[in-house]
């Protein structure tokens, strides 16, 4: 292909498949020399400075802290691939669980969170030390006559031994030079050998460097799950406990990777090459998606990139207009929108930004019909809107679509209108008329401000998309209240205003993942359900009552007043369509259009009902807990010395109530007077400054009533929610820093103290850009996915772990493995082999679930903390208690910081550590495990009943039967609704009756021996009943040829709860 950055994408790929066969390629903790050549060609300026990058990312091992410096998600310090091994084969052969005691923090009942525990800061080894510093040197650039005579770069280096040397490079390789910090003397160094690798030159000058480097060659290898980079930036909101002594950046490139003159990459066009590439074969399909992959990663990237460069005030804007600057940087156009009052000012313009990247990715499968690359960036309170450059017009007729098109007839124009006719069908939008400000009739397919293009490219192009989605009538005020069901506007209070006028819903084709449950996702989609099933009654209703025959004419009558019935856009078939104009006061509709529009305000006007007497309540009748959202805090106009501060500030406001801002340079003053200096001219006051806790709730609480119509459940501040609502401080701290960008210092954190501010200026280390992007779909990988579920419902095992391998092969081909939906899938895949019986491969698919979970999603993910507690499983079900007790205490350890321990899934990892854990810790936490259970299911659930025979079990095992026979018995009670023949139930009615009798045993025995008999032989029930047990409880799920993999019992599944 002609597209440069393609190619050089494509050149990557290939050697990526080089560095997966060769993992020590790209393993940043181990390395790797220039390979010499036989007959090495000549370097060119160019060619030397990509080696010289080389060496230095080659040299540039990455240590513990990393990741966390660049506010990447770290592994955490459970060990893996090889290491994992040897930390097995130690654990093995430990006589007892006591060493391994959880420590007071995780046991149930504490409220102690410490922060500390969550990331390795000091119990990895560090990073391999190979020389004190390498740079370019300060004599660069060569003068004119030295380029003349091949000198291409001087390099300046310090090796381990103290000792410091001038390198330079030519064409022939490098060799030392006789220039010091002084002096420039260009001339070669007596006895300085000419090497063609640069590596080769420094082990010759540094025998430390050549030790370290031989040592690291045998050093054993990561997987490439575990080293190469992740396609997107997972954010991490703890940095490094001290980022102040660990920011030398020993190794500075100083340019070497800096391309100043080469030309700025044409983003729209890259992608639009990718999405060109054949598709015939699945080899053709799979490139074809990596190149989707990497263009959009690269393309985020760079959005990540310019919003901090255009935040920062280093490019100028290319308008005039201030209130919406517009700015070019590195082939993207980025902009801030205009702040129309006719949306609702400023968050009219953040909803119309979010709108049309939602509607981007809805176009995006559209084949033939092509949008920009888009994103959103959120960036110290400001957030961009990021394109590439749209391509020019194709002739004097390039805009063939909208409402400003004008009347036109070409081959071009039908052509676009046959793609926008299949986009609103996948998209279900209805064909619509408009009279146009020049007072035309326009029909459209689209919202009135899309327009649609011919691009000089020859390619078809729709812009401007936000109002995709049709509007929510419970907000719209001019709607009148007689038009809605009856009482619906007294009972509900609905429609009312809203802060801005873009309150659309949205239209997908809903997929239901099993990871993920989403409302927005799922309002049409419910409604149109429940229209079907209207359609459906109606037609039975009628045939009913009739006696049909075969091409009866009574039959055709029925659908058609059942497609009238519903709104049905077609009277043969069930088609549902929405118009998404209905509603907007500065559209217009023609008077021969009142009939259809008439039918679209009802049928928007029912859905904006439904939702709020149907599926809303339902949807919090599923759901257990809520969980707040975190205000959106601004920083825009804070001076970017102050901005640590301001940011600190702020989060104290939030998290400790009524907090007193300390007056504006008091604090400067105390630190100036324990240093013994004076303390200088005070520092003029901001206004963030003094903003005081109880005025930024006030805020809050005004925003929810605005917004959400909350206002007095949030009380007068967060203790409210505290004590009300178990809502955790550290939680809140937590989504508010993921959602922001922030990064905060890894220390514990304390929010009790009234009298200190429990988060400074230093805590605060960065502020990362948060980017919204279009997702590039896995087609061939995430079909198989879903006909492994298919399987999967049906209870055909076999087939579905054939597909699952297929899938986890198609993804690791596509993304490398590096994707969440690989994530998902080798998660099931182990789900699968584990129920077969294949608990060896069940735990290593496991394994890399964890990996890529913990890479691409979070540390603290909840999706992670699933992974953790089902390779706890895995590993216990193998025999392997002491992994298994370290994945369900780190398991645990996120939960309590995520969420808290008044939550569903924390019952499931109680119970789960109530297996694998010994003596009395064993009891407490399936006490508290039952406790939780009870408060959120009843005590008649299956997640109970197995508590209760867990319970039993332990009480067994400490002689007191009396106690296991009350819990056995609530156990059965349960057991019994899955059937008397069931082996669930079986097992606990043989239990149960192996406990009485062994309960008369003893009692008969303390008889008999009267008070002297103060011991007493307990019948301690095997292990491997448990687990029996756990397996039959899992097994209950496969009702009517469906296995539901997806809930693992409630030992070791998590996704009937949402965290």
């Amino acid at each position: 292909m002609s597209s440069a950055v393609l190619s050089k994408i494509m050149a990557e790929n290939a050697q990526k498949t080089i560095f997966k066969e060769c993992p020590q390629f790209h393993n940043s903790q181990c390395t790797f020399t220039i390979p010499p050549c036989v007959f090495p060609e000549p370097y060119t300026a160019h060619s030397a400075r990509l080696h010289l990058a080389r060496v230095l990312e080659l040299l540039r091992a990455s240590g513990p802290q990393d990741a966390l410096k660049e506010g990447r998600s770290p592994n955490s310090s459970l060990p893996n691939g090889k290491s994992l091994k040897r930390s097995l084969s130690n654990t093995k052969t430990e006589k007892n669980n006591q060493d391994g005691a959880p420590p007071e923090y995780l046991l149930p009942g504490s409220s102690e969170r410490p922060l500390m525990a969550l990331l390795p800061h000091s119990s990895q080894p560090e990073a391999p030390t190979y020389l004190r510093d390498l740079s370019l040197s300060c004599w660069n650039p060569a003068p004119g006559h030295r380029k003349l005579q091949g000198d291409f770069l001087y390099i300046t280096v310090v090796t381990m031994e103290g000792r410091r040397f001038d390198i330079t490079s030519c064409p022939k390789g490098f060799f030392l030079n006789r220039s010091t910090e002084e002096m420039f003397d260009p001339r070669p160094a007596q006895s300085s050998p000419v090497c063609h690798s640069l590596t080769d030159l420094l082990c010759h000058i540094s025998p430390a460097f050549k030790q370290t480097l031989t040592t690291l060659k045998n050093r054993s290898q990561l997987p490439p799950v575990e080293v190469m980079p992740t396609p997107y930036h997972t954010l991490s909101w703890l940095g490094p406990p001290c980022a102040s002594r660990t920011h030398k950046n020993t190794f500075s490139r100083l340019g070497v990777d800096e391309q100043s003159g080469t030309e700025a990459p044409d983003w729209n066009e890259e992608l639009q090459a990718a999405r060109d590439l054949p598709q015939g074969s699945l080899e053709e399909r799979l490139q074809r998606d990596r190149a989707l992959l990497q263009v959009n990663c690269a393309f985020v990237r760079a959005v990540k990139q310019g919003a901090e460069t255009v935040v920062d005030s280093f490019v100028e804007p290319v308008n005039g207009n201030p209130e919406d600057p517009a700015f070019l940087w590195g082939g993207l156009f980025m902009s801030q929108g205009a702040a129309s009052t006719m949306f609702g000012g400023e968050r009219g313009r953040r909803a119309a930004q979010r709108l049309e990247l939602k509607a981007v990715q809805a176009y995006s499968n559209i084949e033939g019909l092509h949008t920009l690359p888009t994103a959103v960036v959120d960036y110290r309170g400001v957030r961009l809107s990021a394109q590439g450059l749209a391509p020019g017009l194709e002739g004097s007729e390039g805009l063939l679509y909208g409402v400003n098109a004008g009347p036109q007839e070409s081959p071009q124009r039908r052509r676009l209108l046959e793609l926008l006719a299949q986009a609103a069908k996948s998209l279900s939008l209805q064909r619509h008329v408009v009279v146009a400000p020049n007072g035309h009739k326009v029909p459209l397919f689209t919202s009135v401000e899309a327009q649609g293009l011919l691009g000089a490219d020859g390619r078809f192009y729709i812009l401007d998309v936000f109002r995709t989605f049709p509007a929510d009538a419970n907000f719209c005020q001019e709607v009148e209240t007689e038009c809605w069901p009856e009482n619906y506007h007294s009972d509900s209070g609905f429609p009312k205003s809203f802060p801005h006028g873009l309150f659309l819903h949205e239209i997908k084709h809903f997929k239901l993942s099993f990871n993920s449950f989403s409302l927005i996702h799922t309002i049409i989609y419910y409604y149109i359900l429940y229209l079907i099933y209207i359609y459906i009654y109606n037609i039975l209703i009628y045939l009913t009552n009739v006696c049909i025959l075969a091409g009866d004419s009574r039959a055709t009558k029925a659908v058609r007043a059942a497609c009238k019935e519903v709104g049905s856009v077609s009277d043969i078939i069930f088609e549902m369509r929405f118009n998404p104009s209905v509603f907007s006061p500065e559209v217009s509709f023609p008077t021969s259009e009142s009939k259809s529009t008439n039918l679209q305000e009802r049928l928007l006007r029912e859905a904006a009902a439904f939702i709020i007497t149907h599926q809303i309540p339902a949807f919090v009748t599923h759901l257990l807990k809520n969980e707040l959202q975190p205000p959106v805090m601004s920083l825009q106009g804070v001076d970017v010395p102050s901005l640590s501060a301001a940011v600190s500030h702020f989060l104290c406001c939030l998290l400790v109530p009524h907090f007193t801002p300390t007056p504006v340079g008091e604090e400067t003053k105390k630190k100036s007077r324990r240093r013994g200096r004076g303390a200088g001219a005070p520092e003029s006051s901001t206004p963030w400054s003094t903003l005081t806790g109880s005025e930024l709730w006030n805020l809050v609480c005004q925003d929810a009533a605005e917004t959400y119509n909350i206002s007095d459940s949030l009380g007068s501040g967060p203790n409210h929610l505290v004590e009300h609502y178990s809502l955790q401080k550290l939680s809140l701290l937590r989504e508010f820093c993921l959602k922001t960008g922030i990064q905060l210092r890894l220390r514990d954190y304390v929010f009790d103290n009234q009298n200190k501010a429990p988060i400074g200026p230093d805590d605060v280390l960065n502020i990362f850009p948060v980017v919204k992007h279009i997702h590039m779909p896995t087609v061939d990988a995430s079909k198989a996915f879903s006909a492994a579920q298919n399987f999967i419902q049906k209870g055909l095992l076999d087939q579905a772990h054939e597909h699952l391998k297929e899938a986890a092969y198609l993804f690791g081909r596509v993304c490398d493995d590096l994707h969440p939906e690989a994530c998902y899938c080798h998660s099931m895949l182990a789900k699968v082999a584990f129920v077969q019986g294949k608990a060896a491969e069940a735990r290593s698919v496991q394994l890399k679930a964890v990996v890529i979970s913990e890479r691409v999603l979070g540390f603290d993910h909840p999706n992670t903390i699933q992974q953790y507690a089902l390779l706890g499983v895995y590993a216990f079900a193998g025999g392997e208690t002491a992994l298994a007790q370290k994945c369900l205490l780190r398991a645990r350890l996120l939960m309590l910081t995520v969420h808290g321990e008044d939550h569903p899934y924390t019952a499931t990892l109680d119970s789960c550590l109530g297996l694998v854990l010994t003596g009395d810790q064993r009891g407490l936490f399936l006490k508290n495990a039952l406790r939780l259970n009870i408060s959120f299911f009843g005590p008649s659930h299956l997640h109970t009943a197995l508590n209760q025979h867990l319970l039993a079990y332990w009480m067994c095992s400490k002689g007191d039967y009396r106690s296991a026979m009350t819990h056995e018995k609530e156990a059965l009670t349960a057991f019994t609704m899955l059937g008397e023949d069931h082996p669930q139930t079986r097992c606990s009615k043989e239990f149960l009756c192996t406990i009485t009798k062994q309960a008369v045993k003893v009692e008969r025995s303390l008889r008999q021996a009267g008070a002297d008999c103060t011991e007493q032989t307990v019948e301690v029930c095997p292990g491997a009943r448990v687990i029996s047990g756990i397996i039959n409880l899992f097994e209950s799920y496969k009702v009517k040829g469906k296995c539901l993999l997806i809930s693992l019992s409630s030992l070791s599944s998590v996704s009937n709860f949402h965290i």
